[in-house]
This record gives C-alpha cells, structure tokens and sequence, in this order.
C-alpha cells in the first residue's frame, strides 16, 4: 500500500515545532506514527522529493531523517523503490515501552474490578449456566436474559425498549467494528466528534471511510456544525454522554434539537459515569432511529468484554448477518453475570462515583500544582480529564514520560490531521497517590523536553 506525501503530511501535524534539529523532530514524529500504528506495517511511504514538497521542508531534512529511521529498523529501502514502514528485529520488551516495574499507566481509562460485586454476579451466573447446556450455546443475538437487562436498562432512563431491538456483543469497540462493516462501503463519509474515541477512527478507516471531524470545544457541540456536516456524511458517530476523552455531557437541548441527515450511532459507554448533576438523558429519547452503543467496560470493568447495539430490528438482522464472518456469539457466562449486574443495578454505585470524583479532584490538584499553566477542566462526568499545554509537546511527552516513571496517551491518537498536540489525556482511575506521583513524573518529562531531552519509547496503547 503506497501512502500519499499529503496523507503523510495530515498525519505528521507541527512536528516543526520543538526543540532539536529538524531531521530529528521529523523522524521522531514518524516513528511515532508507526509505532502508534497510524502509518501500517509494510506501507510504501512517498518519496524523499515529495514528501519534503508535502512539508514545505528541504529534501536532505527529509532524507536525513529517513536514513534515521532505516539506522533504526523502522524502514526498510531498496534500489529504485519506496522505503517501506517496518518495525525493529529486535523483539519488543515485554513490558510496555521498556517500563519500569513502578510507571505509572495514564494510558488506560478503566477502573478497577469492584471485587465482592463481580464475584457475586459470576456466582450467581455460574448456578444459572445450567439453563443453557440442552442449547448449542452459539447465539449472535446474545442470551434472552442479557438482551431483557439491557432493555430495562433503558426502560429505567426512560426510553421504553424491547429485547429484539438488543444484541449483544464482545464490548463496545466490537459493537462499532460490526456496524462499520455493515453500514458504511469505501470512500463513505463518517461525520465524528474532534477529538474522539481512537478505536472509533481505527474502526471506520478499517473500512476505508473518511472520516468528517467536527470540533468539540470547552463549551460543548455546535449543532449547526454538526447538522452542516450530517447533510454530507453517510454516519455519524457521536459520544454525547461523558466524552472520551473531554469528559463533556451534551446539553439536553441540544440533543432535542440535534436532527441529523445520516444514520447516528451513539456511544453510550460512559453514561453511568454521571459525577455531577443527574444522569443524561438518551439521545435516542429525541432521535428513535440513533443506534446506541453500551458497555459495561467502563462502569464496572474493562476485562468484562460485553457490549450490546440497541437499534431497529431491521439493523440488528444486518450485523447479525455480518457478524458470521468474524465472531460466532458472545460467552454465555459472561453475558449472564453482565444480565445480574445490570439487573441489580451495579452500573451506577455510589461508591464508585464518590471515589472517581476523589480521585478526579486530587488529579486536578496534582496539575494545579505541578503543572500550573497547564488547563486542567473539570469534567461532569466519565474518566478522564483532557489537559491542555500551552505548548505542542504532547507526542515528544509521551515518547519521554517513561524515562520519569509514567506513560500516557498522546493527544494526537484522538483525532485525525495530527490535531491535539497541545493535548493529553489524563484518566483518573488510580489511587490518589498514584496520581499526585504521575503528574509530577510528568512535570519531570516536560522539564526534560525543555532542556532538550529525546525519549525513545514506544507509545502506549490506549483504551
């Protein structure tokens, strides 16, 4: 697959700006997006001539940089042929971007098990499992007893549902991948938020769509932005309730009046993650025809990999006939331990929420603190904080922070264009100290960028 210079070009956003020679900003930028997986495993990159066009830059930056990234393992040349993206022989260690056994991971944002509720749920679903053992135990719809749970799900917020218009799936990401493949044909424009869930944009490009980003600033969604982009899309993906990764609830009017031209999917993942005022209401409430998304990933935990599409009948028949090229159905014990906490309603426990919001206050302390010109908002809800630096550092952050004991997300994974450099995701899902100590390894790597330090570690995953 040969790559365009301009496509390259979006990718690799201000990587001009920075400390260090230019062949060096630019080979680090591109060694982050293969190690991100933004630029694939055997793609042809565009040539010296072009790309250095593509950039505005002389052609020996970018040669000077490209023999870099050869010294190193991550191209691969030929004669008379593009350099093609590869990664090191060396095998990668076995903890993440070489890690010590004390960093800090910022770059998940899930909470811990809550473990006397789980263990219960399972016990409860093993004595149940008997029930199932006459059936062949393949079922793509998902059990009746998880499909009726997720229904008085959101029967309970208020929008009246039936189990068949339920099926359930290997979590939300699959849920997305599923619809993806079934709704969307190349060159298809997916109106999204900006920034957004990364696995989102994995999915849809997965399918070859283009994706339409919409911004989501400090204040919230632009209907009249959103319905522009809508009357162009063929889907749009929206994450109304806790945004990953702003933390933003969209207000209720703006979800009644919101009325797009395109099918809507809806990620609901986060909704029972409401830590000030009151649970958001369904956007399906004022848009019957939205397909909604759901987990129980965030709510209670990520290893429990359930996830459901709520949507028309008429859509489920097309998944589920999608489905078979993939998956054959969802674990049977798992859905019936996700049907016993859905019905004893553990997605929403006080507890939970009173600690997240300990925990979110003393991360904003931490970056008060530590970090003072950084923005730190305070979200409504859900996991994360999305800190703003005033500088674009995030993705030289990110390769540094393990040399000081942390590693987290780069802004950039979160949109498209090489947007959000002056972005990271902060999840407030450990301890207190565990926090106060990541941003302070945090300060230490910015400290380090500014007298002119190059981390060399791989980016984290992101969830």
């Amino acid at each position: 697959m040969k790559i365009s210079s301009h496509a390259v070009a979006r990718a690799l956003g201000s990587w001009q700006e920075g400390a260090g020679p230019a062949h060096q900003r630019l080979s680090d930028r591109l060694r982050l997006l293969i190690l991100d997986g933004r630029l694939s495993l055997g793609a042809a990159l565009p040539s010296e001539r072009d790309l250095a066009a593509a950039l505005g830059t002389s052609r020996t930056t970018v040669g000077a940089a490209y023999r870099t990234l050869v010294d190193h393992g991550y191209l691969a040349t030929r004669a008379r042929a593009r350099a093609t993206v590869r990664l090191p022989d060396d095998p990668p260690p076995e903890r993440r971007a070489g890690a010590a056994p004390s960093t800090i991971d910022l770059s998940f944002a899930a909470p811990p098990a809550p473990n006397e509720v789980l263990h219960a749920a399972f016990a409860t679903a093993l004595e149940r499992l008997p029930r199932h053992f006459a059936r062949h135990g393949y079922d793509r719809y998902g059990t009746a007893e998880l499909r009726a749970a997720v229904a008085d799900w959101y029967g309970r917020r208020g929008l009246p549902t039936r189990p068949d218009h339920v099926l359930i799936t290997n979590g939300a990401q699959h849920a997305l991948a599923l619809l993806a493949r079934t709704l969307l044909s190349p060159r298809d424009k997916v109106l999204i938020d900006h920034p957004t869930y990364p696995h989102a944009i994995r999915a849809f490009t997965d399918v070859r769509a283009r994706l339409l980003p919409v911004a989501v600033t400090p204040s919230g969604w632009d209907a009249a932005q959103l319905r522009a982009a809508g009357r162009a899309a063929h889907l749009a993906y929206l994450i109304p309730d806790f945004h990953n990764p702003t933390g933003l609830c969209m207000s209720a009017s703006v979800r009644r009046g919101l009325k797009l031209a395109c099918p809507t999917v809806v990620d609901e993942t986060m909704t029972d993650l409401a830590l000030d005022g009151t649970e958001p209401e369904p956007f399906a409430l004022h848009a019957p025809a939205a397909i909604s998304v759901g987990s129980v990933s965030k709510s209670i935990w990520g290893g429990l990999r359930i996830g459901w599409i709520r949507a028309a009948p008429a859509v489920l028949e097309r998944v589920e006939r999608a489905r078979s090229a993939t998956d054959l159905g969802t674990p049977v014990v798992e859905q019936l331990a996700t049907a016993v906490l859905l019905d004893q309603r553990q997605t929403r426990r006080p507890d939970a929420l009173d600690r997240l919001r300990a925990q979110r206050d003393a991360l904003r302390q931490a970056v008060a603190a530590h970090l003072p010109d950084v923005d730190a908002p305070e979200p409504p809800g859900g996991l994360t904080v999305w800190a703003a630096f005033p500088e674009p550092v995030s993705s030289r952050l990110a390769a540094l922070a393990p040399d000081h004991g942390v590693t987290i997300a780069a802004g950039p994974r979160f949109g498209v264009g090489g947007a959000f450099e002056r972005h990271v995701r902060l999840p407030y899902t450990l301890p207190e100290e565990q926090l106060t100590r990541a941003v302070r390894g945090l300060a230490r790597a910015r400290q380090a960028l500014v007298e002119g330090a190059t981390g060399r570690h791989t980016p984290a995953p992101v969830a």
